[in-house]
């Protein structure tokens, strides 16, 4: 018989508890549309509602590995989040606000 993660997570050490707890953050962090949309509990045919588009739409753009960055804000401005672009570089992080401009126009 399979037991709770609760019980066994407090048989854990407390080192192996915080690299789990870490390992689940950066998980949560970091994820492909499809699983974004599901972890926040909505379906293809409800996001596509919002969209005004068709679900089959919804599909279409949760596996595509490239499109517009509109398409993309809209995408997640219908989840109830907002897009933010950032690059990355040895000294910093640099928030790019250009796409916003572009967004308050529309």
């Amino acid at each position: 018989m399979s037991k709770p993660y609760s019980i066994l997570r407090e048989k854990m050490k407390p080192a192996a508890r915080r690299k789990a707890a870490e390992k689940t953050k950066a998980m949560l962090e970091a994820m492909p549309l499809q699983e974004l949309r599901q972890a926040r509990n909505l379906s293809q045919e409800q996001l596509a509602q919002t969209l005004s588009v068709k679900q089959a739409a919804v599909s279409k753009i949760e596996h595509r590995t490239d499109m517009y960055i509109s398409t993309l804000r809209n995408f997640i401005k219908a989840m109830g989040g907002d897009l933010e672009i950032t690059a990355k570089f040895p000294d910093g992080i640099v928030q790019i606000n250009q796409f916003k401009e572009i967004a308050a126009k529309e």
